[in-house]
């Protein structure tokens, strides 16, 4: 753990489907414009692209497209468009309109307030933050009226990103140079998370589970399902391929990630069991049921009579409950085991109780959270700490210096922030020791 440097932070643009237009005018950069809709694509934005007229002489409309995964857009008056009027479609959709590259005839018209096409209408018609990336001879870029243009848009809010110096296509040396697509991307909406979990196959569970008394009536729990849906982002943004299977909540399927939906536990063993012998990882954030109803009503299940003696017997009911499976520990036991991460929830003893799960299961890292009335009432709202936006954990994880008799466990704790932020940081404290689990099976191997 001492190797990597721990607490890197992704933007929190990266989960939340940032809606970027992408503007591509008439310049020999435009060669570099489907790189920066794929940096832009891998940081979980929605891209749409629209092009110049000029701009598709130098790149297609369907390579453009390609990357992006959206038909580009390319004229004024569009008859797809609602009413025709793409462009006011657009303007409301975007978040931020980057164009790059912008050439001096572009910083033109915007600095004129012109509409005359389909790129300049979406930014006069937009409210939201225009970024611009010159590309141009250096003369060009050097010239009174390209400056003035640049003071007019910067007036104007826009924002400019200036082009670098360098060797130019037209064989010149000077300013003029857009820069790379990845600074661009980087600039708009942060770094590249390192590739923690390129090329992971990751399986998650989350959410809680649903356990049916009758058609009507089951035994669940006040799992919202946000942990684990925190987990599967991050997974995803560093390079892992998700399956998430989910118990029944009310949030959308993260962008690139593959959703299973289940209710019982039963249910949520048997998708498991379909992916855990091809996945690396396997992060089990579901509130599984412990028990389940011994036998289910195939109707609802009715109060007595309204009789006095029937009131009496009334204010009992027994249940009977039988044992569901312990999906973590089935996992964990698997001949060739992913890595496994379990969570445990405890209203007391919480760290007692969780190192006594890591070493009951056999999983290699246990994430404890109290979830008693006392954290309930550290948040600002005084609600239950299930179905809230932040989390906090320790991580409890056996160490090398600990022997096979009595392993020693080191924990770390996490403090309390965003469940997403929280998640990150879990999965850079499990990479390394997903790397050193990975190396001794190889060395046992041979």
């Amino acid at each position: 753990m001492d190797s990597m440097q721990l607490g890197y932070t992704l933007p929190m643009s990266w989960h939340e489907n940032k809606r970027i237009v992408v503007g591509v005018s008439g310049g020999i950069a435009a060669y570099k414009s489907p790189t920066l809709v794929r940096r832009l694509v891998q940081r979980g934005c929605q891209v749409r692209v629209v092009m110049s007229r000029a701009a598709t002489e130098f790149i297609t409309p369907l390579t453009m497209q390609a990357v992006s995964g959206h038909p580009v857009h390319q004229h004024l008056l569009a008859a797809e468009a609602e009413a025709g009027m793409g462009h006011i479609e657009l303007a409301r959709w975007a978040e931020q309109i980057i164009i790059a590259p912008a050439t001096a005839n572009c910083l033109a018209n915007l600095a004129q307030g012109r509409s005359d096409d389909l790129l300049s209408a979406v930014v006069l018609a937009s409210a939201a933050e225009v970024v611009v990336a010159p590309a141009m001879n250096q003369q060009m870029w050097q010239h009174p009226a390209t400056q003035r243009n640049l003071t007019a848009l910067a007036d104007n809010g826009v924002r400019v990103l200036a082009p670098m110096a360098g060797a130019q296509a037209c064989g010149e040396t000077g300013p003029g140079r857009m820069l790379e697509p990845e600074d661009i991307a980087t600039l708009l909406v942060g770094a590249a998370p390192p590739r923690l979990l390129a090329g992971v196959a990751a399986l998650i569970t989350a959410g809680p589970t649903w356990e049916a008394l009758d058609p009507v009536r089951g035994l669940t729990n006040r799992s919202s399902g946000k942990m684990g849906y925190a987990m599967a982002m991050a997974a995803r943004d560093f390079g892992a391929q998700v399956t998430l299977i989910s118990g029944p909540v009310s949030l959308e399927t993260p962008r690139r990630v593959k959703r299973i939906d289940v209710s019982s536990a039963r249910q949520m063993l048997e998708a498991v069991s379909a992916y855990a012998s091809q996945s690396q990882w396997f992060i089990a954030v579901a509130a599984v049921a412990d028990y389940r109803p011994a036998t289910v009503a195939a109707h609802k299940i009715k109060k007595p009579a309204a009789t006095a003696a029937a009131a009496k017997a009334s204010q009992r009911m027994s249940l009977e409950l039988v044992k569901n499976p312990d999906i973590l520990a089935a996992v964990a036991s698997l001949r060739k085991a992913p890595f496994s991460i379990g969570f445990a929830a405890e209203t007391e003893h919480t760290l007692a109780n969780a190192r006594q799960k890591l070493m009951n299961k056999g999983v290699d890292m246990i994430a404890a959270n109290y979830v008693g009335e006392r954290a309930a009432k550290a948040t600002d709202s005084g609600a239950h700490v299930f179905g809230g936006d932040e989390n906090a954990v320790t991580l409890l994880y056996k160490s090398e210096r600990g022997g096979r008799a009595e392993p020693a466990i080191q924990q770390v704790a996490l403090a309390k922030t965003d469940k997403y932020q929280l998640a990150v940081q879990i999965i850079e404290h499990g990479a390394p020791l997903f790397a050193r689990k990975a190396k001794a099976v190889k060395s046992a191997a041979k």
